[in-house]
């Protein structure tokens, strides 16, 4: 791996893989704050607003919201459908698919209470998307390396699966701008009320979006006349008390997947495959925790001015897969275009190299939705 570790900083990247420079110091001065024992970087790592995405930080005593930042809980999972395989019908599943950015009509408290969720003031936003990197993107299984792993997530290789990304929406917005308010980017002191507060509202929001992508599931596959099953959901943006060295420790995960609940799918941009994988090897030097995708390799401004001049519209909603991009929002068909990110390739093989996963399967985007008026 690169030799990027110094002090309490360990980065899990190969010479393969390109980290920017402004992400480095970034989690270099995260590090530095007071309380942290680790941060890590992952093969992802890029530079965010508050702090780097792709990667965790350690501490004992102290909690830091802003490093979990304003979409907290936001994660992703993977459903089972009914669909085949063998015949996708694009044009006619293309045709079924509007709408699913917008508040469902359905019943919120009811479904909430699936989830053990009373009701609140942010539900509108229950059961859709969002906007930014988020999807709602269905798959084909392209290949399958470990069959037994396959089969106990209750995965067949004839159907097809939905790989949803979303978080909290305006809830995680909300609970960061109430701890900015109060102490903006000072540490709370974990055994505190504030801390104690914070947790409280943090964890709804994570079971909130939980709730939440497993309704966008359902409007998905309904909406194509199929049931969904879940096979697996993780956030990726949360902090959680955990062991680690044989002492207890807050790990904070920024666009990080934990690697100690199981399978995970580790997706790439929008027109590359997307990686069923499961933790392998010890996992206490990575934090417990493993890349959440790609990582952006250009900011959204960049996307702009680089691609409107080589590509049209017509150019980005099909991909060299073959697979199909609903998104209505032009700047937003740029700014997540797949030559904005990494490759996934050198992000799943570092960390196959660095022992901390292996693949599962290979999944194939066949469609991948983000917004779509009816009668817009």
């Amino acid at each position: 791996m690169t030799d990027l570790n110094a002090g309490n900083v360990r980065v899990f990247a190969s010479e393969k893989n390109w980290i920017e420079g402004n992400a480095l110091a970034q989690l270099r001065g995260t590090a530095a704050l007071p309380g942290m024992r680790l941060a890590v970087g992952l093969p992802d790592l890029h530079p965010g607003k508050s702090g780097p995405v792709g990667a965790a930080f350690v501490t004992e005593d102290t909690l830091y919201p802003h490093l979990i930042g304003n979409d907290v809980g936001c994660g992703m999972g993977l459903w089972a459908s009914d669909l085949s395989a063998r015949k996708p019908k694009f044009e006619r599943w293309e045709r079924r698919l509007v709408d699913l950015d917008r508040p469902w009509d359905g019943d919120r408290a009811g479904w909430l209470a699936q989830f053990d969720l009373a009701p609140g003031d942010q539900d509108e936003s229950l059961g859709t998307i969002g906007g930014g990197n988020h999807f709602a993107e269905l798959q084909q299984v392209e290949d399958v390396e470990d069959r037994a792993a396959f089969a106990a997530l209750g995965l067949d290789e004839d159907r097809l699966v939905l790989l949803v990304h979303s978080g909290s929406r305006g809830l995680g917005r909300e609970v960061l701008a109430g701890h900015m308010a109060n102490h903006g980017y000072a540490g709370l002191d974990a055994a505190g009320d504030d801390a104690r507060a914070y947790i409280a509202r943090h964890d709804h929001a994570v079971a909130w979006a939980q709730a939440s992508r497993a309704l966008i599931a359902w409007r998905f596959l309904h909406a194509l006349g199929s049931e969904a099953r879940v096979a697996l959901d993780l956030p990726h943006n949360f902090v959680a008390r955990e062991t680690l060295g044989g002492c207890a420790a807050w790990i904070h995960r920024k666009g990080a997947n934990p690697s100690n609940r199981g399978a995970l799918v580790v997706p790439g941009n929008r027109g590359s495959f997307s990686y069923l994988v499961e933790p392998a090897g010890p996992q206490e030097a990575n934090a417990r925790s493993v890349a959440h995708g790609a990582g952006r390799k250009w900011n959204r401004s960049d996307c702009r001015a680089r691609l409107r001049e080589r590509y049209g519209e017509d150019d980005l909603v099909r991909t060299e897969l073959g697979s199909r991009v609903i998104c209505e929002d032009r700047e937003l068909l740029y700014e997540e275009a797949p030559q904005a990110y990494k490759k996934i390739e050198a992000v799943v093989g570092d960390l196959v190299e660095a022992g901390l996963v292996r693949v599962v399967a290979k999944l194939r985007p066949l469609i991948t939705y983000k917004v779509r008026r009816a009668g817009a």
